[in-house]
C-alpha cells in the first residue's frame, strides 16, 4: 500500500465492485474523465473485467484503488507500461464527488509519480485529459506535468467536440518539483 497526505493507493478487492460501478454509472463523474460516451454498466460486466485482470495480469498496466478517510473514492494506475523506453501513461478517476475539488486527487497523483520514478523506474509518465477538465490540469500542473501538445476537437463530451490535451513529466523535471 502507498501512503499519502490524504489518500492511500492498494489493491482492487472484489468487493470495491459495487463502489465502481456507482461510478461508472454517474453520469457527471463519467463525463468528468471524458473520453468515451458513457453507456450503463452493469456489476456483471465489472466483474468479468475484474476476473480477466485477475486471473492473467496485464503486464503493461497497474491498477490501484484510491481510499481516503477509510472509504473507496476512486480508482488510478499506470497504463500503457513500455519497459524498454521506460515511459507509461498515468490515468485516475475520483468517483466519489464529495472528494472532488480537495487535493485527494493531486495526492494519488503525486503517490503515482513516487512509485513510477521511484520505485519502477520510469523515466517519463504522460496523460491525456479533455481540455474541459480544468481541476484535473491544474493539478497535474500543480505535480509537475506540462502541456506537450494538443488534440484540437478530438474528443465528443456532452454534446460538443474538445481539445485533448497531451501532458508530460519526465524523472528529472519531477525531482526539481
Amino acid at each position: 500500500m502507498l501512503l499519502g497526505e490524504k489518500v492511500a493507493l492498494r489493491p482492487i478487492f472484489r468487493d470495491d465492485l459495487p463502489r465502481f460501478l456507482s461510478f461508472f454509472n454517474d453520469i457527471e463523474v463519467e463525463l468528468a474523465g471524458g473520453g468515451d460516451p458513457p453507456t450503463p454498466k452493469t456489476l456483471k460486466e465489472v466483474e468479468k473485467f475484474f476476473d480477466v485482470d485477475a486471473d492473467k495480469p496485464d503486464p503493461s498496466k497497474t491498477n490501484f484503488a484510491i481510499e481516503a478517510d477509510g472509504k473507496l473514492v476512486g480508482f488510478c494506475g499506470l497504463f500503457e507500461i513500455d519497459e524498454t523506453s521506460r515511459t507509461c501513461e498515468l490515468g485516475i478517476f475520483i468517483g466519489d464527488k464529495e472528494f472532488w475539488g480537495h487535493g485527494y486527487g493531486r495526492d494519488a497523483v503525486r503517490l503515482l509519480l513516487d512509485y513510477a520514478f521511484r520505485l519502477r523506474n520510469f523515466r517519463r509518465m504522460w496523460l491525456e485529459v479533455h481540455s474541459e477538465n480544468e481541476r484535473g490540469i491544474r493539478a497535474y500542473k500543480s505535480c509537475g506535468f506540462i502541456e506537450e501538445g494538443r488534440l484540437r476537437e478530438h474528443t465528443w463530451l456532452d454534446g460538443r467536440y474538445v481539445d485533448m490535451v497531451l501532458m508530460g513529466v519526465l524523472r528529472d523535471e519531477w525531482r526539481r518539483s
